[in-house]
């Protein structure tokens, strides 16, 4: 199987449990004997929905048709991912009490928020890293001060950090699983005039006395997640775990207006969308909203598929040129702004951080692990 077959058939084999037609369809594909196990596991794996595809196979009742040694190691992976979001969940609920308890008001996001909440048939499905959520310009000033009383301190222990626009640099608690990022904003700066606080305040819910974006929302910022803040609209790539999230929000929301209310976002939110329906197969929930950029979004997005030297070879292209970019924006911001300014020149001065740079250049040897 192709990388393109392999993340085709994954695609559908994520939603066997919600579109009849797709259930009969791999199940004909499983009883052909034909699928490459070792790429479904790679692919899987590097998009993070391994878990997923166990939980979707056993609901369907399809683990007899795998590799018994295949289903034992999937049962292994997807129980330490349960354990380890049930503990996500009770470090979540705890700092909710927390802040609650302190007139601070968290609003949870993206993977814990999913999980809090419910979205998945089993908790296993989820693979979370940090538990993020997001505080009024108001209330985040609070929320860190309450956080860092309540014994959680920074991951990365540094004199100096990069002044961040989202979100306060990651903070962690000793004995408990996960990292956690206090936001103040949703994406990069050129959209949060769009989606902010402010926006998803408006029609936020609470359910059992936790706070969530609504699931139109919810749908917006999984899109946002991978194709704005992880620069998937210039990789014209996919995320499986994005794209499973949008899959399952769909079924409770109508996708193909979730973002209608966006001027800039709104182009890029639904060539995404587009690009999860050519992934699971065009489920009618996954309706978008058809134009010449969507097209031609489409066309070079299943050629990318291909995994080929060519679509290598794109990719390295936008990741210098993103490179390039972002340091050119850095040493623009520090000749107007203060902070950024301070950074640059402390960063610069760093000679632990200059030893790792030559390293990676191959300038400098590494030195040898003691």
């Amino acid at each position: 199987m192709t990388y393109k077959e392999t993340l085709l058939f994954v695609g559908k084999c994520l939603t066997i449990n919600h579109e009849e037609h797709h259930k009969i369809i791999v199940e004909n594909e499983l009883k052909s004997n034909s699928i490459d196990w070792d790429a479904v596991v790679k692919v899987s794996t590097a998009h993070f929905v391994f878990p997923a595809l166990y939980c979707n196979f056993k609901k369907a009742d399809f683990l007899h048709y795998l590799p018994t040694d295949l289903v034992e190691y999937m049962i292994y992976i997807t129980d330490l991912n349960r354990d380890r979001n049930e503990q996500i969940i009770e470090q979540a609920k705890e700092i909710n009490e927390l802040l609650l308890s302190n007139n601070i008001t968290p609003i949870f996001l993206k993977g814990t928020g999913n999980l809090l909440e419910g979205l998945y048939e089993d908790i296993a499905e989820r693979m979370v890293g940090d538990i993020d959520f997001i505080f009024s310009k108001e209330e985040y000033p609070k929320a860190i001060e309450v956080l860092q009383n309540f014994e959680y301190s920074k991951v990365h222990d540094t004199t100096y950090d990069f002044p961040q626009f989202k979100h306060y640099p990651r903070l962690q608690k000793a004995n408990n699983i996960a990292a956690v990022e206090i936001h103040k904003e949703l994406l990069l700066e050129e959209y949060a005039d769009e989606f902010n606080y402010s926006y998803i305040k408006k029609d936020a819910q609470i359910i059992k006395g936790i706070h969530f974006l609504s699931f139109r929302n919810q749908l917006n910022l999984s899109i946002i997640a991978k194709q704005i803040n992880d620069k998937g609209s210039h990789y014209k790539d996919i995320s499986l775990r994005n794209a499973y999230d949008v899959f399952l929000l769909s079924k409770k929301t109508p996708a193909k207006s979730a973002f209608n209310d966006f001027i800039n976002l709104k182009n890029p939110l639904n060539c995404f969308l587009a690009s999860c329906a050519v992934i699971f197969n065009n489920p009618k929930s996954l309706e978008y909203i058809e134009t010449k950029e969507s097209k031609e979004y489409i066309d070079f997005f299943t050629k990318n598929l291909e995994n080929n030297g060519s679509s290598k070879k794109f990719h390295k292209k936008i990741e210098t040129k993103l490179f390039i970019k972002q340091r050119l924006a850095i040493i623009y911001k520090a000749v107007f702004d203060k902070d950024h300014r301070i950074w640059l020149v402390k960063r610069t001065t760093d000679k632990n951080w200059q030893n790792e740079k030559l390293v990676q250049l191959g300038l400098k040897k590494a030195k040898p692990t003691p």
